[in-house]
């Protein structure tokens, strides 16, 4: 059976658990990916002829497996396999596998290893096998192994890695997916760690491009050099190095610095460091510094940014990640700014959120440059992108939705108030050549003002009434079925009572209207989606499909009123990253087919035993199975699961009514058939307790019902589980299809799609109900309740011989 994603990336992970303890997150991920890159070159191109990577005799993953309980294990791995490998392929500085300060010594490191290796052995994790056409399972594991591992690693070590989804913003918006690019087309990071944002721009790139990269980090290089060839780029060039004191990418003179259509890169931020091999200001190798500045000797953001316009070539175009300072601060880089601006190389700014990065919780922004028709640009196209995340354990993520809106209103220009705004060369030079942001877009978050005169005098306020235009557009005559103007030209009273504001939405015929409308557009996208997804087959590609499906109903709701698109394409992806995308790698890998299988887990304690919990199927849930097929069966069981709580509410009550201090059941230690068997048998034969042997034999009478009911529902569901799983190897490829497709993907789906809706259209309610309440009763009205309640209880004062504070003594 073909293994999940969800699965092989829990699998990896497992492994890190043989290696916690020895050693902190920043050094174990090295043996993990170690690991899995040689698992991965053995399986699909041991024994192979002209293969990319060179497997030398005796050094596959097959031959790692031999060593298992050797007591040098260690030594071994080493020489035999990692050894052989890495010189073979140019993959230096690999981890010692019998480094005992890590890994322990002795028994310790041989069972260690020998676990790890076996995690590998996993049938499951036969990687030949389990890669989708054009979709590649492994890297996308790799990248999962490496968030995690920067999750872990601390403030200071998690720099190797970029998050994925701002390495795919940056892809989206440096304009390779647009451009004519050819197998020439070269794309350069001058700080590529681990190569996760190359591969980012190569993955949206329209053919294979040439890829470069060099990394200060010997040991963070070698993780790039094999997360290239597990991305099928075995040809990139990665080097080791620092870029800025010794950049090792040169043309063929060493005069100059190589030259690259496409340079992405995330310097470490601010770096103090960064002049270390240069003797500054006197030296500016490769005119780098040249018609711009020297960047301050303690801060290195801009002499990585004017290495990378430096690496560009005539047309080319780079993305850089920077801290916001480098937008406003002064003195040099003031200087630097401004040249940079004049000369038309700046032509956009991102601001992301805050805490998006490892190793720092600072926002940081985007900053596109591109030297093609530089000096026709009239201005920069900036953008506040830095409210659009979801909270991800301690650090912020951008969600799929905020990636798709940065990408379209960044490549479409598109100007969004309070959101997006081309600021021409002008406004920038009055303001100094101060790039803040905030300088030229304004929050549009507006405060919830309370109206004084309202409060005093009574009335909703027009203008809370008007904040809701964007409602009434779509129901324009709503308005005045809720609203009548008040005696007061500014203010305006509600015509129908607080209870009845939800009912007068919902049953206006507007209102009707625009939610028929809404079933209507899914309605469409879905009979769409439905035909194309009966019709996959195996081998297609999951991300294309996910690809046209999510474009689709990105596409349906375009420009429809009180919906916002991006919304309705997050809930799909989000369906598709919880479920949907494991369902279509087994698909493309298997077919239709509703595969059942044992779940064996390991008992808890010291014996490790394998205990068969039932059986189950990953595709098709059983509860889908029993809607479609075994409708009576399921409605059997819930008469009997419902006659079963009644009985158990019949016995709470019971005891609740006789367990009080005089109560039949107040001297039991504990209330069960025993005790109330003994008591019965206590009380034969006696007089005056007929009562209380009529409550105890009711209570024997209804536990013998529950054990009846609990036996006949325990014997139907063995019954039905049996039926169901004789059913499964009978459904036939459309009957698997219309499980998955319309019972499973399509009815869940629209049933979030429909929650959207439904919040939407609660808003309107809820802020009309929020106003009623907040205005129903002025300042008069809660006068005249007080004095009502204060006459009230001064009467009660004088009844008691009180009168205001004074007590009356009778002559």
């Amino acid at each position: 059976m073909a293994i999940k994603k969800s699965e092989l990336y829990s699998s990896l992970w497992a492994s890190c658990d043989e290696l916690r303890g020895g050693m902190d997150a920043s050094q174990y991920k090295d043996y993990v990916l170690v690991m899995l890159f040689i698992k991965y070159i053995s399986d699909k191109w041991a024994g192979q002829p002209y293969a990319p990577i060179t497997i030398p005799n005796g050094a596959s993953f097959k031959d790692m497996v031999a060593l298992k309980g050797a007591s040098d294990i260690g030594d071994q791995i080493n020489k035999k396999i990692v050894g052989p490998i890495a010189d073979a392929n140019n993959l230096a500085d690999m981890p010692d596998f019998n480094d005992v300060t890590k890994l322990g010594s002795g028994k310790e490191m041989v069972d260690r290893l020998t676990n790890l290796i076996a995690i590998f052995e996993n049938p499951s994790l036969d990687f030949s096998k389990n890669k989708a056409e054009g979709d590649d399972i492994l890297g996308d594991a790799y990248e999962y192994l490496m968030r995690h591992f920067a999750t872990e690693s601390g403030k200071s070590k998690g720099q190797f890695y970029t998050p994925a989804e701002v390495s795919r913003v940056m892809a989206k918006i440096i304009g390779i997916a647009e451009e004519e690019a050819s197998a020439e087309t070269t794309v350069y990071d001058p700080t590529c760690g681990s190569g996760s944002l190359l591969l980012k721009i190569s993955d949206v790139a329209p053919c294979k491009v040439d890829l470069y990269g060099q990394e200060k980090d010997a040991a963070t290089s070698g993780l790039a050099r094999m997360n290239m060839i597990l991305h099928n780029y075995p040809t990139a060039e990665i080097k080791q190095g620092n870029t800025l004191a010794n950049p090792l990418f040169k043309n063929s003179d060493n005069d100059n610095l190589k030259m690259f259509d496409y340079v992405v890169a995330n310097p470490p931020f601010s770096d103090k460091r960064w002049s270390n091999g240069l003797n500054l200001p006197e030296d500016n190798p490769y005119n780098r510094f040249q018609d711009y500045g020297i960047p301050p000797s303690k801060n290195g953001d801009y002499a990585f940014l004017l290495h990378i316009v430096r690496s560009l070539k005539r047309h080319g175009k780079g993305a850089v990640i920077l801290p916001h300072g480098v937008l406003f601060r002064g003195n040099a880089e003031a200087e630097i700014r401004q040249n940079l601006i004049r000369k038309g190389y700046i032509k956009g700014i991102i601001g992301l959120p805050a805490n998006l990065f490892y190793g720092t919780g600072i926002p940081a922004a985007i900053i596109l440059m591109d030297k093609e028709n530089a000096q026709n640009r009239k201005g920069i196209f900036m953008m506040d992108a830095g409210k659009g995340f979801v909270k991800d354990g301690n650090k912020n993520r951008l969600r799929e939705q905020d990636i798709h809106k940065i990408a379209d209103v960044f490549n479409n220009q598109e100007e969004i108030l309070g959101f997006s705004k081309m600021v021409s060369f002008s406004e920038i030079e009055a303001n100094e050549f101060n790039l803040n942001i905030p300088r030229y877009i304004e929050s549009q978050e507006t405060e919830d003002i309370q109206d004084i005169e309202a409060h005093l005098v009574g009335g909703i306020p027009n203008a809370d009434v008007e904040a809701l235009q964007d409602f009434w557009e779509v129901y324009p005559s709503l308005k005045n079925a809720l609203f009548t103007p008040s005696d007061r030209s500014q203010y305006s009273d509600l015509k129908v009572s607080k209870d009845e504001i939800k009912n007068t939405i919902f049953e206006h015929p507007e209102f009707v209207a625009f939610t028929n409308q809404m079933d209507t557009l899914f309605e469409d996208w879905k009979t769409d989606s439905t035909t194309t997804l009966k019709a996959l087959s195996t081998g297609f590609n999951p991300k294309d499909l996910i690809h046209a499906l999510s474009e689709k109903l990105l596409s349906q709701y375009d420009n429809k009123a009180l919906i916002d698109k991006y919304d309705m394409y997050q809930h799909l992806m989000t369906y598709w990253m919880e479920t949907m995308q494991d369902d279509c790698y087994l698909i493309s890998q298997e077919g239709w087919k509703a595969e059942t299988h044992r779940i064996i887990v390991e008992s808890k304690g010291k014996s490790k035993k394998k205990v068969d919990k039932g059986w189950d199927c990953d595709l098709i849930p059983k509860k889908l199975v029993i809607e479609r097929y075994f409708a009576d069966e399921k409605n059997t069981l819930e008469t009997w699961q419902a006659d079963k709580e009644a009985i158990a509410n019949e016995l709470t009550e019971l005891e609740e009514e006789h367990s009080g201090e005089d109560g039949f059941f107040a001297e039991m230690e504990k209330v069960n058939k025993a005790h109330v068997n003994a008591r019965i048998r206590e009380l034969k034969g006696e007089t005056d307790v007929e009562a209380e042997v009529k409550v105890l034999k009711q209570y024997i009478a209804l536990l013998n019902q529950q054990s009846a009911i609990n036996k006949k529902i325990k014997e139907g569901e063995a019954h039905l589980d049996d039926r169901l799983y004789a059913q499964y190897p009978q459904l036939t490829e459309a009957e698997v299809q219309t499980l998955v497709v319309d019972d499973k993907w399509m009815k869940t789906l629209e049933a979030t799609i429909q929650d959207e809706i439904d919040h939407i259209s609660q808003q309107l309610t809820n802020r009309i109900k929020e106003l009623a309440e907040r205005y129903e009763k002025p300042l008069p009205v809660l006068d005249q309740e007080v004095e009502d309640l204060e006459n009230k209880v001064n009467a009660h004062l004088q009844k008691m011989g009180f009168v205001v504070g004074k007590l009356i003594v009778d002559g």
